[in-house]
């Protein structure tokens, strides 16, 4: 007999509503906002070194810790704003039926809940970027390559509030590790499935660790596109071949489709990813 684990933790991380919002706090949510921080942290990080770079003797400590917050700050609100109406568009545009939120159209703006699409949340992030490089005057993809390593590790734990959520549920398996979710967010079938929130969360992790041991091989931001295109092949190749081992979530795709929504949604990002690594190859 094969043991496998039973799923069924409490979506709240409190039991007890929170004043003003006269609801409990999710863990989704908390995970949400504690992936962002984390980012930011690491942006920080990421930023001082880069401005380090450029000027390295004509900027006091105070004056450099001052343009990197600045900095940070602004790029930060506009990546943060870009995902969660990027991906809550792209939820509603390539997963769900139109017709509910249409009978309750306050429901778009709980994203707390879920129902968020990662390509949906990558488009906004890029038009986000696109009015960031044009209000710094910076290029636009060192604008990107600057958000994608922390945005590999908010993905992680993104990923872990879906699992905690019951949401983006595995095909059944039968292998040790499998998972039964006693209370999926769609009603399925309570057998073992693959883990594929937890399967994303650790490639994601080693994405991050991947991205950071490059970034730091090397001089940062150098070569415009160079992150961003590595980001992108490594993170939406695995998300293609992840969408074998994920039930259907979109109401848009047929049963005969040959591919996922998740996976038709991966190829032109992927094909983004390899047509900026090709270019940077071509400059050399």
């Amino acid at each position: 007999m094969l043991a496998h684990l039973v799923w069924d933790p409490s979506p709240a991380l409190f039991n007890f509503n929170l004043p003003l919002l006269g609801r409990p706090l999710l863990w989704y949510g908390f995970l949400f906002a504690l992936g962002f921080f984390a980012g930011y942290r690491v942006l920080l990080y990421l930023l001082r070194r880069y401005f380090l770079s450029k000027a390295p003797f004509s900027t006091s400590s105070l004056d450099l810790k001052k343009k990197v917050a600045s900095f940070a700050d602004s790029l930060s609100f506009h990546v943060i704003l870009g995902a969660i109406i990027g991906a809550r568009l792209g939820d509603l545009l390539f997963y769900q039926e139109w017709n509910t939120f249409m009978r309750h159209p306050a429901s778009i703006l709980a994203v707390w809940e879920g129902g968020l699409a990662s390509h949906g949340g990558a488009v906004g992030i890029l038009i986000a970027l696109l009015l960031f490089s044009k209000r710094q005057k910076i290029a636009f993809w060192t604008a990107v390559d600057m958000v994608v390593i922390p945005t590999a590790l908010v993905g992680c734990f993104i990923r872990v509030g879906n699992f905690i959520n019951q949401e983006i549920l595995g095909t059944a398996t039968t292998v040790p590790w499998g998972v039964i979710f006693m209370h999926p967010v769609d009603g399925g079938a309570l057998i073992p499935r693959h883990p594929v929130q937890l399967y994303e969360a650790l490639i994601y992790t080693a994405v991050f660790c991947i991205l950071l041991l490059v970034w730091r091989r090397s001089p940062p931001f150098q070569i415009p596109g160079k992150m961003a295109g590595l980001f992108l092949v490594l993170i939406f190749t695995a998300r293609f071949f992840i969408e074998f081992l994920k039930v259907e979530q979109s109401v848009s795709i047929s049963s005969h489709s040959p591919l996922t929504m998740g996976q038709w949604l991966s190829l032109p990002f992927l094909a983004l990813g390899v047509w900026l690594l090709m270019r940077k190859k071509r400059s050399a």
